[in-house]
């Protein structure tokens, strides 16, 4: 129970880190590589093993990345007329100073019909998830960020990226320093799950 336990700690607790992130640290590559080794593991379908991790650490590189993502995430926000809030404007400050970047790539491209998409997706996201774990049990923060899609072909150009390669998230990552990570305010499991039929709780969610 006790391994369950752990286990399941960990899953709650993998949160999403832009803050107290050391940045004069490199990521050893020895961390980089058991944690991918962990994230192949992932169960796949469309797209087999055809998975790709394309780390990027050099300065220039992670300086162009960090300016696509800042302009894509102030637009962004200006169209919904939404203020930035405090920890992705703390991530944007900082993110050229990350140590390593980590994009999750798929090798071919996602099919029209949205059913293909599904399979599709569902072959390459669980290996970024677990990658994420793998991070976290590491002590290495990340953050699970997709702005990037609207730029692809920029990021394409920048590192090489040759076509028929599909970009899904991007893990900016860096070892923690003094993180507190806990598990998020969130509704319980009996208030949002079904039984038999959409709608039919059988049980009363729980008094918050």
């Amino acid at each position: 129970m006790e391994q369950v336990l752990f286990f399941e700690h960990n899953l709650k607790t993998t949160r999403s880190v832009r803050r107290n992130l050391d940045f004069d640290r490199p990521i050893e590559q020895a961390d980089l590589y058991a944690c991918i080794d962990v994230a192949v593991q992932a169960p796949t379908g469309l797209i087999g093993e055809g998975w790709r991790f394309l780390v990027v650490t050099e300065a220039a590189k992670k300086a162009a990345i960090a300016a696509l993502y800042c302009e894509t995430l102030t637009t962004l926000m200006a169209e919904r007329g939404l203020p930035l809030k405090s920890s992705h404007q703390a991530l944007m400050d900082r993110l050229h100073d990350i140590p390593c970047m980590i994009l999750v790539c798929a090798v071919g491209e996602p099919p029209e019909e949205i059913g293909g998409q599904i399979g599709f997706y569902g072959s390459i996201l669980p290996a970024a998830w677990s990658l994420m774990l793998a991070l976290r049990g590491r002590g290495i923060g990340t953050t699970w960020t997709s702005l990037l899609n609207a730029r692809a072909a920029d990021v394409a150009r920048l590192l090489g990226i040759p076509e028929g390669i599909t970009q899904t998230v991007m893990l900016p990552a860096a070892y923690t320093k003094n993180a507190t990570l806990k598990p998020a305010a969130r509704a319980p499991a009996a208030a949002v799950t079904f039984w038999e039929s959409w709608g039919n709780n059988r049980f009363e969610a729980p008094e918050p």
